[in-house]
This record gives structure tokens, C-alpha cells and sequence, in this order.
């Protein structure tokens, strides 16, 4: 494959893996199993167990299975077409993916304020207009 054409795969492949990756560990429809995941990610006896769940409620780690999923399911390899090929993709997909994760988040932050900010002013213009009658 041309470098060109990996990097492209390289970009787009990236996107549903930060996809999956945040709605697992952010996304109310995954709310209940990932609170079970929290509690005995924290009150687990064994060492292992705490660090399985744990994979569950952080985006950073969940990225990396995902990415191993999606590397053998499109057998996409980054530079190199050996296993190094491989393993230089899974890191580079994690990277992005968790780029795009980072700028979702800080979008949805910035929206969020403004949406507080909005509801603030529109109580405020609540206040001033029973004043006014």
C-alpha cells in the first residue's frame, strides 16, 4: 500500500475507533456497566480484576483494545509490512484516535458552557422583565 494511501487509513481508521472508544467510557447509554466497572475497578481484592475494569472507564486504555480489533480486522499495517508494520499502526492509531477524542472533548465543553451561559442570560432577562411589569 502506498504511504499516502496509510495515511489516509491512518486518519480515517482513527475515527471509529475514538468513536467506540468514548461512548464506552463517556456516553450515558453505557452508564450502569460502566459505574459496576468503577466500583470494582476500586474495591477489587486482586490486582488484575481492578486493572480489567479499569479498562473500561478510561478512553485512553479502551482505545488500545479497540485499536488491536480494528488493526486485525482491516489487517491495516503502517510502513512496514511485517509485524513491526502492526505495531507501528496500533501506536499511531491510538495517538490519533485520542487526538480526536481530546478535540471532541473540549468541544462538547465549549458548547456546554455556552449552553450555561445562554440559560444564565435568559434567566437574567426573566428577572429584568418582572421587574419592569
Amino acid at each position: 500500500m502506498d504511504i499516502s494511501i496509510q495515511i489516509i487509513w491512518l486518519f480515517i481508521l482513527a475515527i471509529p475507533i475514538s468513536c467506540i472508544s468514548w461512548t464506552v467510557t463517556h456516553e450515558e447509554i453505557f452508564k450502569e456497566p460502566r459505574d459496576f466497572c468503577v466500583e470494582c475497578s476500586k474495591n477489587s481484592r486482586l490486582l488484575v480484576t481492578r486493572k480489567l475494569f479499569y479498562l473500561f472507564t478510561c478512553e485512553y486504555c479502551f482505545s488500545h483494545y479497540v485499536t488491536i480489533f480494528f488493526i486485525i480486522f482491516c489487517e491495516y499495517k503502517l510502513l512496514l509490512t511485517d509485524w513491526r508494520g502492526y505495531l507501528i499502526a496500533g501506536f499511531a492509531l491510538v495517538f490519533v484516535a485520542n487526538v480526536y477524542m481530546s478535540l471532541f472533548g473540549l468541544l462538547r465543553q465549549a458548547i456546554k458552557k455556552e449552553k450555561v451561559e445562554i440559560k444564565k442570560i435568559e434567566i437574567e432577562e426573566e428577572i429584568i422583565q418582572k421587574e419592569i411589569k
